[in-house]
């Protein structure tokens, strides 16, 4: 369901399946959240295997997240984190101010939030940098390529997260690459987690060619598993992460699938590449690895696993 009203015209308002506010992107032809909903998907994929619980009362939580869009995500982290004392320090990479602009005007979007949070999202529209209590903010507006170094510089290995929620590799590669992958996994604390909802075979293989330990999560209570979709997203980290009921270890057909030619990873060594360019740099190496017998196709790690739906 799309709510009326003035908005630029490659954004529209919808509403998720847990009624709350949303915006269809029509430049990517994709939607800003999956169809559950913008909350249960902040709850359920990055606020949920974050285990906040993990961290005492008063403790720094240093955050990072790549792409804010409508800043439900913040919203969620920075009421959890009052509910539980911990003082965050949050760090977020955006292009564009609309999507948080359009969101902050809607009254079906601030109805849940307090008053507090509502502040902290107008003074980083406004100004880019929010101080409250318990919680410091910064927005790096740009292309998040290069204020990746700018953060480098100041908070590399220090991140205990880092929720990475771009448009997807097919829509947005450049937020996907290998080499943005790298910097963003360099911010990690030791116990760092990045996670995202993204389950790609090219992000899972270049984490893991980064040296990340990688564990799938769970696809959330209610929601059907279908043969595009067998897991909720992706958490990856230096350390091990512990048993838990959130996720699990990636399975025989999962593992297969990074060997094949989705495996191979977005790359963008300048940093200045445009989607098609990549995609079609990317064609160009899945070809040359599938020559060489580096990798097996995608067809066939179908085949062997039984599976009739494209990937």
């Amino acid at each position: 369901m799309t709510w009326p009203g003035c908005v630029p015209e490659h954004l529209a308002p919808r509403r998720g399946g847990d009624g709350s506010f949303s915006l269809w992107n029509g430049d990517f032809r994709e939607g800003f959240h999956s169809g559950r909903g913008a909350l249960r998907e902040a709850r359920e994929t990055f606020l949920a295997p974050s285990q906040l619980e993990r961290f005492p009362p008063g403790t720094p939580l240093k955050v990072v997240e790549v792409c804010v869009g409508t800043g439900t995500n913040l919203a969620v982290l920075l009421e959890a984190c009052a509910a539980r004392s911990l003082h965050l320090e949050w760090w977020g990479l955006e292009l564009d101010p609309r999507p948080l602009q359009v969101a902050l005007e809607a009254g079906e979007f601030r109805q849940p939030w307090q008053p507090t949070t509502l502040l902290a999202l107008e003074q980083l529209l406004e100004k880019g940098a929010w101080q409250g209590e318990g919680a410091s903010c910064r927005l790096l507006w740009g292309d998040a390529r290069h204020t990746l170094g700018e953060l480098l510089r100041e908070r590399r290995g220090q991140m205990d997260l880092v929720w990475h929620d771009a448009f997807s590799p097919q829509r947005c590669p450049q937020l996907w690459s290998f080499e943005v992958l790298k910097a963003v996994t360099e911010l990690l604390a030791p116990e760092g987690r990045w996670i995202s909802y993204c389950s790609a075979a090219a992000v899972r293989e270049t984490l893991g060619l980064l040296g990340l330990h990688l564990v799938a999560l769970e696809i959330p209570a209610g929601l059907a598993s279908a043969a595009t979709a067998w897991s909720g997203g992706t958490l990856a980290s230096f350390s091990l992460p512990g048993v838990s009921p959130l996720w699990r270890q990636l399975t025989a057909m999962e593992r297969d699938h990074l060997a094949s030619a989705a495996g191979e990873p977005y790359r963008d060594p300048s940093g200045t590449a445009n989607a098609s360019s990549m995609l079609q740099s990317r064609l160009a190496a899945q070809t040359a690895a599938l020559a060489c017998g580096a990798r097996t196709s995608s067809s066939a790690w179908r085949r062997r696993w039984g599976l009739a739906a494209h990937r």
